[in-house]
């Protein structure tokens, strides 16, 4: 894969306050990051809590006949026409980008040769309906027990908002009006009318997507008020016996967003993998998440990010996939306090879930904490030095250079469950670099390192003592003569 070099000058400001030392602890390079492409059956939702008020955004990844296309969001209240709009895509990608667990990478210096200082850069991967609506309401209140309680047409949607006393009712009215409600829907269905939710009911209209790729239908967001923060997710579920991926991208004022009613667990992170996974970071990432999911018993949702991603707050990644989301990408995103002149604090939290039926039966239950604890799924790979390793320092580097690669495959095979029988060509590629004479179970010193002579010498001490014991012990067993 092509790469791009670029330097980011901010970053290079700040790695230049540390010393070469914690210059290589600190500022990784960027190669790879793990996207939601990774992942079949998923969506995509941004969520932004302020107070009370909600916004939620909600990606279309669908695929098929847009005239098949629709859409069912219980919500609390009767949304008006103001609190509905349609944002642009890009959004998604630019905090998907940012947010995405990242590979990085280090270069070991060769202790044989000096040290220069180099610049720091980072390295980057590079026909109508039928019926309308206006029919649908002529006949909407008469059998089915369904009010229409609003009406509206934003960007290429035609957008109801539906009350309802019984479930099956309005299944029936849904299935009538054309929507394709899957078996099952009725169980589904029932809590949200019992605790007296409203459904915001989605249709696209072909008039209006005239000029439009239909493979790229905008994201809708919507904005409400209501005390309880949360996504319902069990209607996504009436037609699916597997699992789906979701993947929240939340922003606040104060800190990290949690799960209430789910435990909300860190994915592995600051994992040293070894420098062939770069390649495959994509599998990797993928069944690392798979065996972490399966770890956690199925019903955890996983932290992939946490950040101050305030406009002030220098530092947002280390080290970045991309570009930081600026002030208009969050204000896209719902939240709008940036432009109000206020306090423009946004913490953003990334929320991978994997959700099923049978191990996640209630919708998801957030809250925002005061958390502030900074956080990314980030796995680091080094390269080795190069050069020549026949000083002293140098032999020491390669021994110990084998057992860390040892470590990291060890590292990889708990985290993914890969086979490590084809690692061992990685462990051993210097072994022919050392120095045969220094190598063996009688002249290395534990751990490596300059005192194998010390070692030797101390092992002919010792054949030495017993050698003489033994003659002595022969000569006082012998009789004394005459």
């Amino acid at each position: 894969m092509k790469k791009v070099r670029i330097i980011l000058v901010s970053f290079m400001t700040l790695c230049a306050l540390f010393s070469a030392v914690q210059i290589q602890a600190f500022c990784g390079f960027y190669v790879a990051k793990a996207d939601t492409k990774l992942f079949n059956n998923k969506s995509e939702v941004i969520l932004v809590r302020d107070g009370n008020h909600t916004t939620i955004t909600m990606s279309n990844d669908f695929k098929g006949d847009v005239s098949d296309f629709a859409m069912v969001v219980p919500v609390p209240t009767v949304l008006k026409e103001d609190q509905i709009r349609v944002v642009n895509p890009s959004i998604f990608s630019k905090l998907d980008d940012y947010s995405g667990p990242r590979l990085v990478e280090y270069f070991d210096q060769n202790p044989c040769q000096p040290v220069y200082k180099e610049e720091i850069a980072f390295s980057f991967s590079s026909a109508d309906f039928a019926p309308t609506m206006l029919e649908m309401v002529k006949d909407s209140e008469k059998s089915y027990s369904v009010t229409i309680e609003a009406q509206y047409e934003v960007g290429e949607y035609d957008i109801l908002i539906l009350s309802a006393k019984e479930s099956s009712g309005l299944k029936r009215w849904l299935t009538d009006n054309g929507y394709k409600i899957p078996d099952g829907a009725e169980e589904v269905l029932d809590p949200y009318i019992k605790n007296q939710l409203k459904f915001f009911v989605v249709k696209v209209n072909l008039n209006k997507l005239a000029g439009k790729s239909p493979e790229f239908l905008s994201p809708i967001q919507i904005e409400f008020d209501s005390d309880r923060f949360m996504l319902p997710i069990r209607l996504g579920m009436a037609n699916s016996t597997g699992t789906q991926d979701m993947i929240v991208y939340a922003l606040t004022r104060e800190g990290r967003v949690e799960c209430a009613n789910y435990r909300t667990v860190e994915i592995p992170t600051n994992r040293n993998i070894p420098t062939f996974v770069q390649s495959r970071f994509g599998e990797f990432y993928k069944d690392l998440f798979d065996r972490s999911y399966a770890h956690e018993g199925g019903n955890a949702i996983f932290l992939e990010y946490a950040w101050n991603v305030s406009p002030t707050w220098p530092v947002k990644c280390d080290p970045c996939n991309g570009p930081p989301p600026v002030n208009q990408d969050l204000v896209d995103a719902g939240a709008d306090w940036i432009q109000q002149g206020a306090a423009s604090d946004v913490f953003f939290t990334r929320l991978h879930v994997r959700y099923s039926r049978n191990k996640f039966p209630q919708d998801l239950l957030f809250q925002v904490t005061p958390n502030r604890e900074q956080f990314q799924g980030r796995y680091v790979m080094t390269h080795a030095a190069t050069g020549d390793f026949s000083c002293e320092e140098g032999q020491e580097y390669l021994r110990n250079l084998q057992m860390k690669r040892k470590k990291e495959v060890d590292e990889l095979v708990a985290l993914t469950g890969w086979n490590s029988k084809h690692s061992e060509n990685y462990v051993k590629e210097y072994e022919n670099r050392l120095h045969r004479q220094e190598v063996g179970p009688i002249w290395n010193e534990p751990g490596g390192g300059s005192g194998g002579l010390t070692w030797g010498l101390l092992s002919l001490v010792l054949l030495f003592s017993l050698s003489v014991s033994i003659w002595l012990s022969r000569q006082l067993r012998r009789p004394v003569a005459g």
